[in-house]
């Protein structure tokens, strides 16, 4: 029997951080080259499916490396009394923006091991925003590289994982903190050119 196929503010506290050097990730579909969105910005094949539907990891061999950047957000809303702590520095687990940054930094290294269709490529660059607002903390990441394909899913996968940090280190003084709208942004290179969200 074939299997069928299948189509598939005011008020802010900043801290920033950078990472450099090597690292791991990629993706084929995100925005832009990577999603089958053509250089027109219109909507193309899903490059990561083959003619019966399957899923399969892109092949880039043939591309040549080219500078590349992507850059997310998440937004991680707290309670006001959690917001009062997070200003005052005073979270019983310690330093909630530091770890909530290192934690999306290594994420960004480590996409293609959280996305089975994702490449290993190298991430030569991470920074990762943290900002606290009345609302909560706004999380920005911005990931570069010199690889053949894009780095929106690192960008993205930085953002949430910095967000789920901030939870994690809140959880117990607010069971009700929520992590929400983590999104692309804007993206640059690659054979769609740059993007931004209108």
């Amino acid at each position: 029997m074939t299997e069928p196929s299948r189509s598939t503010e005011s008020g802010r506290t900043t801290e920033s951080g950078r990472m450099g050097e090597s690292g791991r990730m990629s993706e084929s579909s995100g925005m832009g080259e990577s999603s089958g969105m053509g250089e027109s910005g219109r909507m193309g094949e899903l490059t990561h499916l083959d003619g019966a539907g399957h899923a399969r990891m892109v092949d880039v061999t043939h591309k040549q490396p080219t500078v590349r950047s992507a850059t997310a957000e998440a937004m991680v809303r707290c309670s006001d009394a959690v917001v009062r702590v997070l200003r005052d520095g005073t979270a019983p687990k310690g330093d909630v923006l530091a770890v909530a940054r290192i934690a999306g930094i290594s994420a960004a290294k480590r996409t293609a091991e959280l996305l089975p269709l994702a490449h290993v490529i190298g991430v030569h660059g991470a920074v990762v925003d943290l900002e606290i607002t009345d609302e909560g903390v706004h999380v920005t990441a911005t990931v570069r590289t010199a690889d053949r394909t894009g780095v929106e899913m690192e960008a993205l996968t930085a953002a949430a994982v910095a967000g789920l940090a901030v939870v994690d280190m809140v959880k117990g003084l607010d069971k009700g903190t929520t992590l929400t709208d983590v999104r692309l942004l804007a993206k640059t290179g690659g054979k769609s050119g740059d993007w931004q969200r209108a």
